[in-house]
């Protein structure tokens, strides 16, 4: 049997390829992922993705499994602890934005009904379908997730610079950049056109 093949950016690390070959570009409607998500391209900025996913668990059990009302109800005694957690990243600014950004997210629930509904708004309901030759026609941000990322900022949200939010479209399926190669383009195509 021919091995698969994948985008570049995943190389041989088996962690990396199940993310790759499960999750990544599959369109996201669950808010609690979407949350998750979203706190951990945050917490990716200035490290690499596969460091981030290794401590995903740890995140998890560090942040109430990403439930943003409880989160959002973290005081700055749970900050403390969690600035002494080695299974995250201890990063002072990136803690006290999660917190931050579950209260922002919650509020934008109140306001659209899910935070599912306000995303995807931004891409009509339907992942935009790139056609990338390979990882050097990727693009690092678009004018939509500028767009998105001007957005969340003005609703409170830190950590979601455009570049952020370009890495959390393409992780949460808004956006189909899996190489034309990689055998799961086709895959995540066929999903993405699906009714949502």
């Amino acid at each position: 049997m021919p091995e698969l093949v994948r985008c570049a950016w995943c190389g041989a690390d088996a962690l990396y390829q199940a993310y790759h070959d499960t999750e990544w570009g599959v369109p996201l409607h669950d808010d609690r992922g979407l949350f998750e998500l979203l706190t951990l391209e945050g917490a990716q900025a200035g490290l690499s993705w596969i460091t981030v996913l290794r401590k995903r668990d740890n995140y998890r059990a560090a942040f109430a499994n990403f439930d943003p009302a409880v989160v959002a109800c973290f005081t700055e005694a749970d900050q403390a602890a969690l600035m002494l957690n080695p299974g995250i990243v201890r990063n002072r600014l990136k803690i006290s934005s999660t917190i931050g950004n579950a209260r922002a997210f919650l509020a934008v629930q109140a306001e659209f009904g899910s935070f599912d509904a306000y995303l995807w708004r931004f891409v009509d309901g339907r992942p935009i379908q790139n056609a990338l030759a390979s990882l050097k026609d990727a693009q690092a941000s678009t004018p939509l997730s500028d767009a998105l990322s001007k957005d969340l900022k003005k609703r409170g949200f830190r950590f979601v610079g455009s570049t952020i939010c370009y890495a959390f479209m393409q992780a949460a399926g808004l956006v189909n950049d899996h190489t034309t190669d990689c055998f799961r383009h086709g895959e995540v195509a066929a999903l993405s056109s699906r009714p949502l």
